[in-house]
This record gives C-alpha cells, sequence and structure tokens, in this order.
C-alpha cells in the first residue's frame, strides 16, 4: 500500500530492482552460503590448523599397521594351507618339484645367499652444496620415486634371485610407488632411509648398479649436495617369501 502522497511515477521507481541491487544481493547471499558451508565443514573447530592433517597422518600409520598385521595372518594361513597340500594333494614328485620351482619364481618361498643391501636417504636438512655446485633446491635433498626404482631394476638387471624393499619381499605385481617423501608398498607406508636387498652374485649386483646411467646421475647429487647412499655385503642372508595377495586385474573383450 502507498501513501495518497505518493505520485504514480515514484510508486513505479519503486518496483524496479536495479543492476546493482541485484548484484548486492547475491553477494549477500553467496557470503551467507560460504559462511553455512564452512561452519557444518568445521564442526566448532579451527579448520585452519594443522590438525586435520595430523589426524590423516595418524589414519594412514594406523591403516599401514593393520595391514602388516594382516600381511603377517595371511603368512601364517597360506604356511598352514601349502602343508595340508604337500600333505594331502595326491601329486607326484616331479609335480611338486614343478610346484616349487614356480614358487620361487613367483617370490612366494623364501631365498637364501649372498646379499647387497643398498641404502638411500635424504639430505641433513640443513644440507647445502658443497663448492662448485648450485644452491639446492627442496626437490634436490630427497628421495624420488625413479631414485629407488632405478636401484631396484638395476639389481634386477644384475640377476638378483630375490629383492626386499625395506621389510616386504618384491614380486611381479609390486609397485615401487612415493608420495611426498613416503614409500608406499603393497598397502604399508615407510619413511626413509629406504633399505633395498638383493640375494644374487655381489660382484654381478654391485656391477649392474655402477652400470646403470640413472644412478650415475644420483651419484652426482650425493656428491653436491649430501643425499645418503651405502652398500653392506653379506654373505648369508635369508629373504622372506611374499605373503600378501596376488590380485591380478586385465581387460576382457567386450561381448
Amino acid at each position: 500500500m502507498s501513501n495518497s502522497g505518493d505520485s504514480p511515477a515514484e510508486a513505479g521507481r519503486r518496483r524496479v530492482w536495479r543492476p546493482v541491487r541485484v548484484l548486492t544481493a547475491a553477494v549477500f547471499a553467496l557470503a551467507g552460503l560460504i559462511f553455512v558451508t564452512s561452519f557444518n565443514t568445521a564442526k566448532g573447530t579451527d579448520i585452519r590448523t594443522d590438525a586435520s592433517m595430523l589426524k590423516l597422518s595418524d589414519l594412514i600409520q594406523e591403516r599401514s599397521q593393520k595391514n602388516k598385521a594382516l600381511d603377517e595372518s595371511t603368512a601364517t594361513v597360506r604356511d598352514d594351507v601349502d602343508a595340508l597340500a604337500q600333505r594331502d594333494d595326491g601329486s607326484s614328485k616331479a609335480e611338486d618339484a614343478d610346484l616349487a620351482a614356480l614358487e620361487k619364481a613367483a617370490g612366494t618361498r623364501k631365498v637364501s645367499g649372498h646379499a647387497l643391501t643398498v641404502t638411500l636417504n635424504d639430505a641433513p636438512p640443513n644440507a647445502t652444496a658443497n663448492p662448485g655446485y648450485p644452491p639446492p633446491q627442496p626437490n634436490d635433498l630427497v628421495i624420488h620415486q625413479q631414485d629407488l626404482q632405478a636401484v631396484v631394476n638395476a639389481l634386477w638387471q644384475g640377476g638378483a634371485k630375490g629383492i626386499k624393499v625395506m621389510d616386504q619381499r618384491l614380486i611381479t605385481t609390486s609397485a615401487v610407488r612415493c608420495v611426498g617423501n613416503t614409500l608406499i608398498l603393497q598397502g604399508r607406508v615407510y619413511s626413509p632411509p629406504y633399505k633395498v636387498t638383493a640375494i644374487g652374485d655381489l660382484g654381478k649386483l654391485k656391477a649392474a648398479l655402477s652400470a646403470s646411467a640413472a644412478i650415475q646421475n644420483y651419484q652426482q647429487y650425493v656428491k653436491a649436495y649430501g643425499l645418503g647412499w651405502s652398500l653392506d655385503e653379506r654373505q648369508a642372508m635369508t629373504l622372506p617369501g611374499y605373503s600378501g595377495t596376488a590380485d591380478l586385474h586385465y581387460a576382457k573383450p567386450v561381448q
């Protein structure tokens, strides 16, 4: 209802929504939506702290420990199943020998012999460039996925009979992956220093490491910025067999 003193022209102007007013209303509506979303996300906590990241890190470590426990449980059950199968399978000695050879090649059986352990580590926190090298960038001071993969590939090239990264045996489907400065291997998380152990001929293993172009490149960073690199020889060591699952994923033709 308008006052009797208002002219028709004034009444008409009051009914017109100008673009500036529409834009202002939209901005306030969007701001309100953001405040509501932030409140629902925070649930009364400070979302700009590192608490959420710490919780995520704790969750990852907890899941890694659970995966380790499950691996150990799986290994125990596998041993029981294998014992029962050998007792009751009705196979011939030749078939048993063929199966044992396949299991050894697959990495599910222990392997013993001369061992070479390669240890890689990040540079010290206060690392600086040695004389003759440019100042380091952050990526120059940490171990990357390609560094670990180069060591693993070289050891296979050197005729390794089996390889263990940290405390896990590698098989053909194992993937050495790094996220940030942590290693994720078969569902478990590790931090440096990283240890890669191979069973085989020590001379051939060391020769393969020396011949690797990727490792030669890594050695330049060892000299320049102090990345960790060491070799440890053992005359007798036994690597555990792989005890996890070996699910294979493959493509199927469309019918």
